[in-house]
């Protein structure tokens, strides 16, 4: 990092485990062992995600992995590597315990993943937030990828879609680990996210007057964490690797970006 750098030092850990006795389609259909192996332009997934963040200023980054494939690659990138736990919030717990505040979490089929795109993430992050969320409007993200398919969360304020990118500010982020798993099991029935934010919140989500900000702040107040949104500066960080659709809009992307200005 230099001297223009504003952003605190931060740890990241990158979700890269498998659910037990599930074969992923897109995996399969790349015939691979998990996401995480998918190459792109001779790389891993893996390795993209983990180069993003080592230069976007990670200090220490840790993977987790089980899949014998993945965490061969993991060592080799000379990351710390832990078993997955239960879940995606127990494994984030595991490694909040493990790594501590400020933590960066993302996945690693998170295949376009830019170091700047983490950089502006914690800078932008409010002052004070425990807890912050990256998301991208819809807007952004059918202007940067027309066509993509993604789960949308509506609001007040548009459609929002989730970009696998969450920042862990202070040591009281913990309080709220162990609630996500829950919320993102209903990404795509955000009122069953605002009635546990109370019935005023769920009746302003039906009339259409709840932003994605109130949501998020409300959330996190019921959790005991002050919690923010972040807009994505890129609608493309919304744009994982989910379904063979992805890989092909994915590749024809970087193969684009690098034929013209890179990737």
């Amino acid at each position: 990092m230099n001297g223009q750098d504003r952003s605190p030092p931060f740890n990241a850990v990158i979700l890269a485990g498998s659910r037990k006795g599930e074969i992923d389609p897109l995996a399969q259909s790349e015939g691979v062992a998990h996401k995480a192996l998918i190459e792109l332009e001779g790389l891993p997934l893996l390795a993209r995600v983990h180069a993003a963040l080592k230069a976007a200023g990670a200090d220490r980054i840790m993977i987790m992995a089980d899949e014998p494939g993945v965490v061969k690659v993991a060592r080799s990138l000379g990351a710390v590597v832990m078993a997955p736990q239960a879940g995606p919030s127990a494994s984030v717990a595991a490694s909040f315990a493990e790594l501590g505040a400020p933590l960066l979490v993302t996945t690693s089929d998170h295949a376009l993943l830019r170091p700047r795109w983490v950089r502006t993430f914690i800078d932008s992050v409010p002052a004070g937030a425990e807890v912050a969320i990256l998301m991208a409007p819809r807007a952004a993200v059918e202007s940067a990828l027309p066509g993509s398919k993604r789960t949308w969360l509506r609001f007040a304020d548009g459609d929002w879609s989730g970009c696998n990118l969450f920042y862990l500010a202070q040591d009281n982020a913990a309080r709220a680990i162990a609630s996500w798993e829950q919320v993102e099991a209903d990404r795509k029935r955000p009122w069953r996210i605002a009635l546990r934010i109370g019935l005023g919140t769920i009746w302003r989500y039906w009339r259409g007057h709840l932003t994605l900000a109130e949501a998020i702040s409300r959330l996190g107040q019921t959790l005991g964490v002050r919690a923010a949104v972040v807009p994505a500066i890129d609608g493309l960080a919304a744009v994982d690797a989910d379904k063979p659709q992805d890989m092909e809009d994915i590749r024809a992307l970087v193969s684009e970006r690098r034929a013209g200005a890179g990737l």
